[in-house]
């Protein structure tokens, strides 16, 4: 671990849900396992007015409620907060906080800020950070959607390149953040059992699946200003396929990883409108704060195609949703039938998944003889807990990815150009969607989503 200097961390929308759910907890886990600078501090800043002492209970709650209980020793003690919001007309208190945190800590004091905030307002807290001289030197993190269209991130960026170099900018998405996502580098190219069965001579569909139980009852305003394909396609699900689809990089060093995954994104082929099939579930336009006419999607599949020797014609299908049957984080990989004297074979075999949620979980669909007297067939599961590997102690994601910031390690960060792809892959969806189809909650997703598996169907809920 690298000697790192005396940092103040800036937390924009520091009184908000993201906050309170994955940001100061990622804190408080880092603080726990020594993964901090030495000396330190929190500014969190908004619109309100409180004192440090109020922003401190606010703290506690968060971690009573999200994270490990009583909140690491001397945590507390590094919190300030700057009210009256932040900017470029009136910088309210963050530039006073911030060059008392600075001064509390000497010299050669680092700046990262953190904008947990709705995307809508990271043009106006760009701005303010330049107007009022918070820019030079600092990393600037900026949380999803990185826009909220082709036309709105291509201003988003030259605004934030205006005022800032590319090195400075952390554009985060927690799914690469996560053991499991960081398992498929490890396991593909460490392991000759999966390297030499990962193109299309061998797979025969790769599925990206994030179907959630839960609703959106809790942030349904910015919901319905997203929806699934923003909040989640476009992010998410496209950044794993890539860490899937992506050609051997020449290392596993930061700068490799990022050229081979964004050789693959510029690889995506646009979307086609029969490719996806959109959803919302019934009861959705009864929540608050949702219109009553919303067509906003909360289900989103799609078939997506890369366009590289390695997977050419090997359909990738992405799903996700809201109040789903299950909640799954997982990868699968349908591998072909191989020939050979074995006739018809079950389902659910010849499948290789690896779990995203917590500290991973591979899972190998077998094909087995049955257990008896005849040659029958019959399909086993063989699972591996890929947190029970000794020897280490597995971070949440959004943890994992703040130490990177600090560090300076952009390998599951991704750049500009990265993200300009993904917009280029989704627009034909966005400027011409298809109709938004009704489905009940507890299923999985609307009917026609089916069809875009066929023919071998989903791994899960099939």
């Amino acid at each position: 671990m690298p000697d790192l200097p005396p940092t103040v961390f800036v937390l924009f929308g520091a009184t908000g849900d993201l906050a309170a759910r994955m940001v100061l907890p990622a804190f408080d886990q880092l603080d726990r396992r020594g993964l901090l600078p030495r000396d330190w501090r929190l500014v969190g800043s908004g619109r309100g007015e409180r004192s440090d002492d109020d922003f401190r209970h606010l703290v506690r709650d968060a971690l009573a409620e999200h994270g490990d209980g009583e909140p690491s020793p001397g945590l507390l003690d590094r919190l300030r907060f700057a009210g009256g919001g932040h900017t470029p007309e009136d910088p309210g208190q963050l530039v006073d906080v911030v060059a008392q945190a600075r001064d509390e800590l000497g010299d050669g004091v680092s700046l990262v800020h953190y904008l947990a905030i709705p995307p809508e307002a990271f043009e106006g807290t760009t701005r303010a950070l330049h107007t009022h001289g918070l820019t030079e030197g600092a990393r600037v993190v900026y949380e999803k959607p990185y826009g909220t269209s082709p036309d709105g991130f291509r201003e988003l960026d030259e605004l934030v390149h205006s005022v800032l170099d590319e090195e400075q900018v952390f554009r985060i998405d927690h799914f690469l953040g996560k053991e499991g996502t960081q398992d498929l580098h490890v396991l593909r190219f460490a392991n000759g059992l999966f390297s030499s069965v990962w193109d299309r001579e061998h797979v025969a569909q790769v599925q990206v699946d994030v179907p959630e139980t839960l609703d959106v009852a809790d942030r349904a305003e910015f919901y319905d200003a997203t929806g699934a394909v923003l909040d989640m396609l476009v992010t998410h699900l496209f950044q794993v396929a890539a860490e899937v689809a992506m050609e051997p990089p020449a290392s596993l060093t930061p700068g490799d990883l990022q050229e081979a995954r964004e050789a693959v994104l510029a690889a995506f082929r646009p979307l086609a409108r029969e490719d996806v099939v959109l959803g919302q579930f019934e009861g959705y336009r009864d929540l608050d704060d949702v219109a009553d006419d919303s067509t906003t999607d909360t289900f989103v599949a799609a078939r997506l195609w890369v366009d590289t020797d390695r997977w050419r014609d090997v359909p990738f299908l992405l799903r996700t949703g809201k109040r789903m049957a299950e909640s799954h984080q997982v990868v699968t990989l349908v591998l072909r039938r191989p020939d050979g004297p074995v006739g018809a074979v079950p389902g659910g075999g010849n499948t290789v998944s690896l779990s995203l949620s917590g500290a991973g979980e591979l899972d190998l669909g077998l094909v087995t003889k049955q257990p008896g007297p005849d040659l029958a067939l019959a399909v086993a599961q063989a699972s591996l807990d890929l947190g029970k590997v000794a020897g280490g102690e597995p971070l949440p994601a959004y943890a994992s990815l703040i130490h990177d910031v600090l560090v300076g390690d952009r390998s599951l960060f991704t750049t500009s150009a990265g993200l300009a792809q993904t917009w280029r892959a989704v627009r034909p969806v966005l400027d011409d969607p298809p109709e938004v189809r009704p489905y009940a909650p507890g299923s999985w997703g609307p009917e026609a989503a089916q069809e875009l598996a066929d023919p071998c169907g989903w791994a899960l809920g099939s």
